[in-house]
């Protein structure tokens, strides 16, 4: 199964466990292997490389942690200016649907009514099914506008609605494609957890070696790092997760719509 989607399957709260408890198993191992080594050897390695093997794994970890949030980060800005573009689109599509004859006016203006509501209350539960209504309703959008080829009409009107229509499909085809295929590549996650892996064994070697078998502070630690790919895993959800764009823009044409139907 591909990574990327079986984190993205996980509950939030199952992302946190899983990688708060690879923390700590790390810790727990590096900190097992430091006192088998004692044991052994009856000396203790030197704390200047060990130390600076530490610092530079934890350093790198920081690095693709800042590295992965900056990706996820500018994703989840494009979803939200996407909605607010589309809600624009919506709105003036709307708008310059008045301007049409009458016979295309009422019903295209009931078709944006509809597809409207539609993208308000897109969830995760009905993800597919608000897609294929879209689409639908983008059909039917365009057939509207084909009937207004031989309409004796001002061509400049026809062609801003016809801009206007263009536009709003174009945007539902962004938002779907950022939403569901730009997401985090599973080597990425891969490396991640490889490297947090790696950093927290150094640091359990290295308490180890300090003569301690624990160190108070691993479990705050292992929270600290287990929150940011939380938040991370979290942002990559569009539509379910705690850090949700708001459709407030949408909702807001949704109102005005209601306010100046035919």
């Amino acid at each position: 199964m591909d990574v990327t989607k079986w984190i993205g399957m996980l509950p939030l709260w199952a992302v946190f466990s899983l990688t708060w408890a690879l923390c700590i198993a790390s810790v727990e191992l590096g900190s097992a292997l430091a006192v088998a080594a004692l044991r052994r050897k009856k000396e203790k390695e030197p704390d200047g490389p060990l130390g600076s093997l530490v610092a530079a794994l934890m350093g790198l970890l920081a690095f693709i942690l800042a590295f992965t949030f900056g990706m996820t980060a500018s994703r989840f800005e494009t979803r939200r200016q996407l909605v607010l573009q589309e809600s624009n689109s919506i709105s003036t599509t709307y708008l310059y649907a008045d301007l049409l004859p009458q016979k295309q006016r009422l019903e295209i203006r009931r078709l944006l009514r509809e597809y409207t509501d539609i993208r308000v209350n897109v969830t995760a539960a009905n993800l597919q099914e608000s897609l294929n209504q879209s689409e639908d309703l983008h059909d039917r959008l365009w057939s509207q506008a084909k009937s207004l080829v031989p309409v004796d009409m001002d061509s400049q009107l026809r062609s801003l609605y016809l801009s206007a229509l263009n536009e709003l499909m174009d945007l539902h085809q962004s938002r779907k494609t950022v939403a569901l295929q730009y997401m985090i590549p599973g080597t990425v996650w891969v490396a991640l957890y490889l490297l947090s892996g790696m950093s927290m064994l150094t640091v359990g070697y290295q308490v180890g070696m300090s003569g301690m078998r624990h160190m108070r502070g691993t479990p705050v630690l292992a929270a600290a790092f287990s929150l940011v790919i939380l938040m991370i895993a979290d942002m990559e959800r569009p539509t379910h997760g705690l850090m949700r764009v708001s459709q407030q823009p949408i909702a807001d044409v949704q109102q005005m719509m209601l306010h100046n139907s035919p």
